[in-house]
């Protein structure tokens, strides 16, 4: 299996890890443990030896799960996980805001650890930037967490270049987690390039466009009432009968090269730089090992150029979060 490094950090993982959010959060219902643990562990069996997950993800649950499935692997792989938004017991830990205070780090710390049932953090990110709390002391907190030898690598997620320069400056940032597909290039205008020449990783999730680059929805598609991608401006009904030409022209090229759509998408992200990562999650054995397989497609500088070019020319219909949200980030 293809190893890559995460920027000038040295934190080595697989060229592709498994996220596991979907197993347990967002897509729709659970997923049958079990089937998920075996799905977990068939990836380490193939190489790989990246996974990531979050407080949030359930709440709680989806660490649990990854932690019981990967308890067998300790010191063989890399657990990523989050902090930062707040979690209200009142409520049954219904998300309500952000927070990002050093206290809710340090909590969110310890209670992942026990989760995961590991001894430290291998990969911690901030899951949303915090206005309210300086960037700084978010950095502060993590680098007295790394000292203490309760986390190895403090990461971003969705941070501006702004932020994520600030962030650096108080303690090195190993990955920054946003979108990035074909589907989404926005990261290759100012992210790219700024964690270029700071020499940060990137973990593009949502490579293949939650679900939509595989092919296999349309317009047509009914999703479940706890699919959070019915209330995304993208995945309207109307937005996907647009988007669908971009599939067709996926699958022409992905038709040339006796490969998925989702092997092309995928593909042509590790092509972008050496120190890309994707993690693309599924609940589905046989998606796992096809998504993984696409590690070992060669695509030459013409093939890449062809389909950047092509994909390119197909303008995406909406936005890949409600208004108020991309309004938020916009400040992150």
């Amino acid at each position: 299996m293809e190893k890559r490094k995460l920027g000038n950090s040295g934190l080595e993982v697989s060229a592709m890890g498994l996220g596991c959010m979907g197993m347990s959060f967002g897509y729709g219902p659970k997923a049958d443990e079990n089937e998920m643990i075996k799905i977990i562990r068939a990836a380490v069996e193939i190489g790989i030896t990246f996974f990531d997950t979050a407080e949030v993800y359930g709440p709680f649950i989806n660490e649990e799960l990854v932690g019981k499935a990967l308890a067998p692997f300790k010191g063989e792989v890399v657990i990523a996980t989050k902090f930062g938004f707040h979690l209200d017991p009142n409520q049954g830990y219904k998300m309500n805001g952000l927070d990002s205070s050093p206290a809710n780090i340090r909590k969110v710390a310890e209670a992942s650890l026990k989760r995961l049932k590991v001894d430290a953090i291998d990969l911690f990110y901030q899951h949303r930037v915090d206005l309210s709390i300086p960037i700084e002391d978010v950095a502060g907190t993590v680098k007295d967490l790394i000292k203490e030898g309760k986390v190895k690598h403090f990461g971003l997620s969705e941070a501006g270049a702004a932020n994520i320069r600030k962030a650096h400056a108080e303690m090195p940032v190993t990955a920054l987690q946003s979108e990035y597909s074909l589907w989404t290039r926005e990261p290759e205008q100012q992210i790219i390039p700024t964690l270029e020449e700071l020499g940060i990783g990137f973990v593009p999730f949502s490579p293949l466009g939650k679900g939509f680059l595989t092919g296999k929805i349309d317009a047509n598609t009914e999703f479940h009432e706890t699919d959070f991608r019915r209330t995304v401006p993208r995945f309207t009904e109307e937005a996907r009968e647009h988007n669908q030409k971009l599939i067709n022209v996926l699958a022409g090229i992905a038709q040339e090269k006796n490969a998925s759509p989702a092997q092309i998408s995928l593909a042509w992200l590790l092509a972008q730089k050496p120190w890309i990562v994707p993690i693309p999650g599924t609940t589905k054995m046989h998606r796992m090992h096809e998504n993984f397989d696409a590690i070992q497609m060669q695509l030459s500088a013409d093939d890449i150029k062809q389909i950047s070019n092509a994909t390119s020319q197909v303008e995406v219909q909406g936005t890949r979060y409600s208004a108020a949200a991309m309004e938020a980030l916009a400040k992150s």
